[in-house]
């Protein structure tokens, strides 16, 4: 019986929908985060009677055939490109992207990896950081002695000085852009690593070449709807539930198959 095999194929692929969804409410206070969805494909076909064959000696054709499902596989888990609402946190090195683009970091391998978490600090010795405390490319270190510093919308950064009129420029940001963001490998922390998939990197200034441009005093909140993630929830329980029913229902049959005498 080739249902028990199905509904056990469907009950995974609800519980890795399940899995998709709790992580996604797990991170609906993260900085930058996009949902993530499950994807699914139907398995292979048995073809009873293939469409199009002769039937007859006189040529009849079959219009339909009989083809038996094998059940359901996952494809991919993909992220939902949305941008998330900006949240005003009033702090000078908070940048929100504002359209596509990701800054990027350097890990302590010397590999690059990118996020559009821009809640950024400030070392010791003044250099800018990431959250985890990663170098922002391109480096950017603000003097000890500046009193404030201002960014603007291209991600120029201004420092203040209490003995100047006017500011002195330290330096401007940079964001990266991929074909395939999708493809983009997430490492945690709110960091993704470049992939064949993703495409090379293309870095430019913000605002140009089709990017977004950055915020002073924003981050960017998470795309998480937390209505559309309990209804995907409570779909996924039912379907979960379907299946162990549809599981009961042929070992019940396998159960009246053997006391046939």
């Amino acid at each position: 019986m080739r249902a028990l095999k199905i509904a056990a194929s469907g009950m995974m692929a609800q519980q890795m929908r399940v899995e998709v969804i709790s992580n996604n409410l797990a991170n609906m206070s993260t900085t930058g985060y996009n949902a993530r969805r499950a994807e699914f494909a139907d398995l292979h076909y048995q073809q009873m009677a293939r469409p199009g064959s002769i039937n007859a000696s006189d040529g009849t054709v079959l219009p339909t055939g009989i083809q038996l499902g094998l059940g359901v596989r996952a494809t991919a888990v993909s992220m939902t490109l949305a941008q998330g609402s900006p949240g005003a946190t009033g702090g000078d090195l908070d940048l929100g992207i504002e359209g596509k683009g990701y800054f990027e970091v350097t890990l302590p391998s010397g590999v690059s990896a990118y996020t559009r978490d821009g809640g950024l600090k400030r070392s010791a010795d003044g250099l800018i950081l990431s959250s985890d405390g990663y170098p922002v490319v391109p480096d950017i270190v603000i003097p000890a002695d500046a009193r404030s510093i201002s960014i603007n919308a291209e991600g120029e950064v201004y420092a203040y000085f209490n003995d100047r009129v006017q500011p002195e420029l330290l330096g401007q940001f940079t964001l990266a852009s991929f074909t395939n963001p999708k493809g983009l490998e997430a490492i945690g922390s709110n960091l993704f690593l470049e992939t064949s998939a993703s495409g090379p990197s293309q870095v430019a200034t913000p605002g140009a070449d089709g990017l977004g441009i950055v915020r002073q005093g924003y981050l960017e909140e998470s795309s998480v709807d937390a209505v559309y993630e309990i209804t995907e929830l409570i779909e996924a329980q039912r379907g979960y539930e379907l299946n162990s029913k549809v599981i009961t229902a042929a070992d019940q049959m396998l159960g009246a198959t053997t006391q046939i005498r």
